[in-house]
């Protein structure tokens, strides 16, 4: 009987971690979504709000991670479970330096409406695109988390090489951009920082969709070929 007891208060407390961190990562993909509209419109009280929120993220952050240790101490879990609370660790991680990348786009946006460069952008579009894909990759990866869905990590893992290809691509048509005219490398510079902020957002859910791997099958798959083996067998 105390085993059972202390086996549902273990999924009880693990339960309550993993919604904590699901709701981090909701405060992540608005701050993402709120720092791109700053980035297109220059709005100084969204830029604010966005790196405001960004210590609500690092409050969580503490707290989450607090949680986690004393779980590890109080139910002593093995196995599978330690590999959940691991992983759920890692994952926080990656939400709080999503929270600090946003919070990166939002400064940046801010600085570009006090210099009044805002309407000289010339690449949001583009940057529009990437930052798209890293918002879904990220969506999609919290979602595959919250239900340990290996088939959906895997692909998202792959989908991690489009955000980067869209960024290397910024970089060449930003750098040609500056070469052409030369009064445009502020602006244009302050650009690359931000799609290389979203690159790095797309880094970060990408590694929570890995732990998802981790925590189903005990691999982990970082660095190494895992993802490209699988890709490249299916038809």
């Amino acid at each position: 009987m105390q085993t059972v007891h202390s086996s549902k208060q273990y999924d009880d407390d693990l339960e309550t971690i993993r919604s904590k961190v699901l709701l981090m990562g909701g405060l992540v993909e608005n701050q993402l979504r709120d720092a791109m509209s700053c980035f297109r419109s220059g709005n100084e009280a969204l830029a604010d709000q966005v790196i405001a929120t960004d210590d609500n993220v690092n409050q969580l952050e503490i707290e989450l991670d607090d949680a986690c240790s004393h779980l590890i101490v109080k139910r002593q879990p093995a196995a599978n479970d330690l590999r959940t609370v691991m992983a759920t660790i890692k994952a926080i991680t990656d939400l709080e330096r999503i929270g600090d990348e946003s919070a990166k786009i939002a400064r940046i946006s801010k600085t570009l409406h006090e210099r009044g460069l805002i309407g000289e952008l010339k690449h949001f579009e583009t940057v529009r695109v990437i930052a798209q894909q890293a918002a879904d990759l990220l969506h999609d990866s919290l979602d595959a988390f919250a239900r340990l869905d290996k088939d959906q990590a895997i692909r998202l893992i792959g989908l991690d090489r489009l955000v980067d290809h869209e960024f290397r691509s910024i970089i060449r048509n930003v750098i040609t951009f500056m070469m052409e005219d030369p009064r445009t490398i502020s602006v244009a510079l302050d650009t690359l920082w931000v799609a290389k902020a979203i690159e790095r957002i797309g880094d970060h859910a990408k590694n929570i969709a890995e732990y998802v791997v981790y925590v189903v099958e005990g691999k982990d798959i970082r660095h190494s070929d895992y993802v490209s083996t699988i890709l490249d067998k299916t038809p």
